[in-house]
């Protein structure tokens, strides 16, 4: 079904793998086509709960495919294109009613690296390396690193990254707070599931509400962003079952039907 990557789901979590190793799962036209077409299955399927990206081989994902490159460099308008079609993928991954992890296995810099700061959670091996590096060339970055790494790591931290185009390893990101852990490689993947299996547990709509909050309130002030709070609460507990179902299970000592 896809060219670029592979797609499975079961028990309600979804996993994406980008499956180009030898390009180094770089983006192509038809990644960005097999991107869209994942991330709009997601937002409708309603039983997936949570969603994963990783790579094969040595790289996550090293951005931009340097065939689309050479064409974009050289016809600014294609250029404008192909970011903004990137940039409405990675905004909608973020606006996902679910929580998204990326499982950074390797290389993952410019639109890899932005990749991996649009999802929820970044678990990534201790042998990866990560890093914006658009500066490196001449090139600022268009895929939201000066707007997402601020608010994950600071905005000194995130300047230096990003003017200073360095490379981090997995550990320094998880130091940095860029990541949430570090592991082995090895163990990546059983880490990964571990924290997929946990989050699937929580309903959609429960996750949904509680990313909206967050993310709508990074602009407001502390009593506008409480007054959000309590919104979002009374609809969530006035039109969702989940949170009355959890509170008679809990009474009951029993495991809540949607678990």
């Amino acid at each position: 079904m896809y060219d670029s990557l592979r797609f499975e789901t079961r028990d309600s979590i979804a996993r994406v793998t980008f499956t180009t190793p030898d390009a180094l799962n770089s983006i192509t036209e038809q990644r960005l086509a097999d991107l869209r077409a994942v991330v709009d299955h997601v937002r409708a399927d309603e039983s997936i709960r949570a969603l994963s990206f990783t790579g094969t081989g040595r790289a996550f994902c090293v951005g931009l495919d340097l065939g689309l490159l050479q064409r974009a460099f050289g016809e600014i308008s294609y250029f404008e294109s192909v970011v903004r079609r990137l940039n409405s993928i990675l905004l909608d991954i973020e606006d996902l009613p679910l929580p998204v992890v990326a499982a950074v296995n390797g290389f993952a810099r410019a639109g890899g690296f932005e990749l991996a700061l649009a999802c929820d959670f970044m678990l990534i091996a201790n042998e990866a390396k990560i890093g914006d590096n658009h500066a490196h060339v001449g090139v600022m970055p268009g895929g939201g690193s000066t707007q997402r790494l601020p608010r994950r790591i600071g905005e000194q931290r995130a300047k230096e990254l990003i003017f200073r185009a360095n490379w981090l390893t997995g550990v320094e990101a998880a130091d940095c707070g860029l990541a949430l852990r570090s592991v082995p490689l090895a163990q990546l993947q059983h880490e990964t599931d571990m924290l997929l299996e946990d989050l699937s547990h929580r309903p959609r709509a429960l996750s949904g509400a509680i990313k909206s909050t967050i993310h709508e309130g990074r602009a407001l002030g502390r009593r506008e962003g409480i007054e959000l709070e309590i919104a979002n609460f009374v609809r969530y507990m006035g039109d969702e079952p989940y949170a009355r179902e959890g509170f008679r299970a809990s009474m009951a000592k029993q495991v809540p039907e949607w678990y």
